[in-house]
């Protein structure tokens, strides 16, 4: 039986008390701190006349270009919303096609082709060797603090962690996805997978879902930071599977109602399910509602994230990028994680063609906002940037020179100035096997299915994004001459490959 409207609960979930900051994570403010100025010390003007920020880099993860507020009004996401508005959102904002490639991608500014391999697709192996430069190192080597809490997925083993590659703390899985409750990964050599710098925590931190112990890491180190620069790099697992909100209830993996099997059982009271506006208990399939529930719960999360900040009085002088991942996952066969149920059709409807693993625009055009009060001026911002684009633009903004190669632009100009970007190529592909290929320069966009490298024009369709974002007009018959230039364009691209 459902209850009536006076037993709903508040949409403001209950405060969560932190546990005392571990020492080993206190020890490495303190060796960092050693070593680096004061952010106060650091304010002269940096390049573009305006002082070096703290980096909060926040990555959700398969979510969909419609599986959020300021893009669809179904769902309620009003923290993430309030952030876009408040800075520059990206009309036109580029990931990978999945995520192990999106996070190479946005560590070392690099397409992941560059490194070939597991840096392609998801997968347990080393994404790129020890050594490699990253957008964390670099952070570093400008005296920042550098600290991860979330989803690696970049080398799931202990000796491929994120603290090889420039951090100074890290925290949550090697792994990608885990139980939301246990936080194990698959059955198998990775199932123990949540750490704190590369030591797997005892009982895994059972209990807790993993959003939660996320964000209670990151707002850990807001509030040690104390007068220290930082680039805080959250990477969340929501809200990929396995969709499991079970609020007052941890012991009990989420699941249908008996009676109703429309609902969730005990959904009533379980925070996630309930806003004041009514948008998701508004959705009538159970599935699209559960994901709601957890795309509500990342919100929640979010905006910890940003009180923090504002109770340390560091919001005007932190610069907060958010993007997610790639597109929607859409339809999930369960049991490939614990307490993880198949799912039909979850996302919200978006109309751009493609999700999740395809270079299709569905796949690959994601939520992505940049948000610095009092430096960055609000506005939607049409032109098209991709996610190897932070790499040098952090750096720029730290005072770093990028003396390594990268696919990047500096979105410096773009941000503080509205300059135009240079005219560049946008470039994909995706899986070991490399089956998916796509290239767009300006409003033009060419896209090839199938094994084997694109030898000639003729393999490609060609989509003009500026009438037909939802790429269904191929128009190659009626451009060669365009397929010609982008076929150029991508063979300049794929010989920086590193090809089998």
């Amino acid at each position: 039986m459902r209850l009536g409207s006076a037993a709903v609960p508040s949409h403001r979930p209950a405060v969560i008390r932190l546990p005392r900051v571990p020492s080993a994570l206190a020890a490495a403010f303190l060796i960092a701190a050693a070593g680096a100025k004061s952010l106060a010390a650091q304010d002269s003007a940096v390049g573009d006349g305006v002082p070096r920020p703290n980096v909060v880099v926040i990555v959700s993860d398969d979510q969909g270009w419609c599986d959020i507020g300021c893009h669809n009004p179904a769902v309620w996401s009003p923290r993430l919303d309030e952030l876009a508005a408040s800075g520059v959102r990206f009309a036109q904002a580029y990931a990978m096609p999945q995520c192990t490639p999106t996070r190479v991608a946005l560590m070392t500014g690099r397409y992941p082709s560059r490194f070939g391999g597991a840096a392609m697709q998801a997968s347990n192996a080393p994404a790129f060797p020890r050594g490699t430069p990253t957008l964390a190192a670099t952070c570093r080597s400008a005296g920042y603090f550098t600290a991860l809490s979330g989803k690696w997925h970049l080398g799931s083993a202990p000796e491929h962690g994120p603290n090889h590659f420039g951090f100074d703390s890290s925290y949550g899985s090697l792994t990608g996805a885990v139980g939301m409750y246990d936080h194990h990964y698959r059955k198998g050599r990775f199932a123990r997978t949540w750490h704190r710098d590369h030591e797997f925590l005892e009982d895994d931190e059972n209990g807790v879902h993993a959003t939660d112990l996320v964000t209670n890491e990151a707002v850990r180190v807001i509030e040690n930071a104390g007068d220290r620069p930082f680039f805080l790099y959250v990477p969340f697992h929501s809200v990929h599977t396995p969709l499991d909100e079970r609020g007052p209830f941890p012991e009990r993996p989420t699941q249908r109602d008996p009676i109703d099997p429309s609902r969730w059982l005990d959904e009533d009271l379980i925070e996630w399910f309930h806003d004041p506006e009514g948008r998701i208990q508004a959705e009538p399939d159970p599935e699209k509602r559960l994901f709601l529930a957890a795309v509500h719960h990342l919100d929640h999360a979010v905006g910890r994230i940003v009180d923090a900040l504002e109770q340390a009085g560091l919001r005007e002088r932190t610069m907060i990028v958010f993007t997610s991942d790639n597109g929607p996952q859409v339809n999930w066969g369960g049991n490939a994680y614990p307490d993880d149920l198949r799912l039909t059709d979850f996302n919200q409807p978006a109309p751009l063609r493609g999700q999740k693993l395809d270079v299709y625009e569905g796949g690959i055009r994601v939520p992505a906002f940049v948000s610095w009060p009092g430096t960055i001026a609000p506005r939607v911002e049409q032109t098209p940037v991709h996610v190897v684009d932070w790499l040098p633009t952090i750096s720029r903004l730290l005072g770093q020179a990028v003396s390594v190669p990268h696919d990047g632009c500096d979105l410096t100009g773009l941000l503080l100035r509205r300059e135009a970007l240079p005219e560049r190529s946008l470039y994909w592909t995706w899986s070991q096997r490399t089956n998916r290929w796509a290239l767009r320069r300006g409003r033009w966009k060419i896209v090839k299915y199938g094994r084997g490298a694109p030898k000639n024009p003729k393999a490609w369709a060609l989509f003009d994004l500026e009438r037909d974002p939802n790429e269904r007009r191929d128009l190659r018959a009626e451009h060669p001459d365009i397929v010609t230039a982008l076929h150029e364009a991508f063979v300049a691209e794929r010989t920086r490959d590193r090809q089998r």
